[in-house]
């Protein structure tokens, strides 16, 4: 199938995100799924998926968005960016993973077998096979199923518009708070990231962002004021997941302490409303109301209990003082 997002030529130029790739003939761009053929665009992974299973919602991590649901959850290969870090390195930089491949329909259909109401696009890097996604958040919505985006944001204006226009919720990730750090160590570009950020917010997304607090790279005090600052800018009310990492790829740090990562969770909690810690024991993982204080959701792991919430017209509330909540998505409080 042909790339709605080439220019024709030899070499074909990419036009998907910033990485604006010259791919030769036989050849891919840079993500390695998106090749040049008989000097036209293509992309033969269309409908390859490494897994397709069902996740907690706060799995993706979110822990605004229909607390305590399941999500039908697939998985891509490739990556736009060469993160050294990278959690996922087996499918993200690997395009001969296995996959199995579906037609959009036939994607839809096992959702809807499931008894899922929603679907993550996730694990690897889903916005280079943006074609694919595009024809299935269609058909999804048409069916009544809530479009689940987990990226690296990192896309062109016109085809980020796009899919945010077909998107319910998304978690995105903000590597780094320096432009130079995602240029010289992760082969990417921050401002095309914090742009899709600002675009999802305008757009009324449910939005929440991930950092990977990595040792050696992004784990420093005015790194995470940075990034917080960032955020602070678009809206103090993102909720921020703060990740520990394990080594892993190429990055053979040792793991990010967990008395560090909880510090710095804090502190960035001083500027954000919601900040989180992720892949520890313990932290800070509780949602509370920001009228009352009392607790609206109780997680440990990906379990959750929302018995702090109610749902009224619609709108999640506190069951305490009855005020709202800052949650979105119809769903159950169980």
């Amino acid at each position: 199938m042909q790339s709605r997002y080439a220019l024709p030529g030899k070499p074909v130029q990419c036009l998907l995100c910033p990485q604006s790739c010259a791919i030769p003939e036989g050849g891919w761009g840079k993500c390695g799924v998106r090749g040049g053929r008989n000097g036209a665009g293509v992309i033969p992974y269309y409908g390859g998926i490494t897994a397709a299973v069902l996740d907690p919602i706060e799995k993706k991590p979110l822990y605004h968005y229909r607390p305590g649901s399941s999500v039908f959850s697939v998985g891509f290969v490739g990556c736009n960016l060469g993160c050294p870090f990278c959690q996922n390195w087996r499918i993200s930089q690997n395009r001969d993973a296995p996959v199995r491949y579906y037609s959009p329909e036939e994607l839809i259909r096992q959702v809807q077998s499931a008894g899922a109401d929603q679907i993550a696009y996730t694990y690897s890097e889903p916005l280079i096979h943006l074609e694919f996604l595009l024809d299935c958040m269609s058909l999804a919505r048409k069916a009544g199923i809530a479009n689940i985006l987990v990226s690296n944001g990192c896309i062109n204006p016109e085809p980020g518009a796009e899919v945010l226009s077909l998107t319910d919720a998304a978690n995105i990730d903000l590597k780094s708070g320096s432009e130079e750090t995602y240029r010289r160590v992760l082969g990417g570009d921050l401002p095309s990231a914090l742009r899709f950020i600002a675009a999802a917010w305008e757009m009324k997304v449910h939005l929440e962002l991930t950092t990977l607090v990595v040792p050696g790279l992004n784990d420093g005090s005015e790194e995470i004021s940075l990034c917080a600052g960032l955020i602070a800018q678009v809206s103090p009310d993102i909720p921020w997941h703060l990740s520990a990492y394990h080594p892993d790829y190429l990055w053979k740090a040792p793991p990010t302490d967990p008395v560090r990562l909880t510090a710095l969770a804090r502190e960035a909690g001083k500027r954000l409303s919601y900040v989180y810690t992720g892949n520890i024991a313990g932290g800070i993982a509780d949602t509370r109301c920001p009228d009352c204080g009392k607790i609206l959701a109780r997680r440990q792991g990906y379990r959750t209990d929302a018995g702090g919430l109610v749902i009224k017209a619609g709108v999640y509330r506190c069951a305490h003082c009855g005020g709202p909540a800052p949650f979105r998505g119809k769903g159950s409080c169980a």
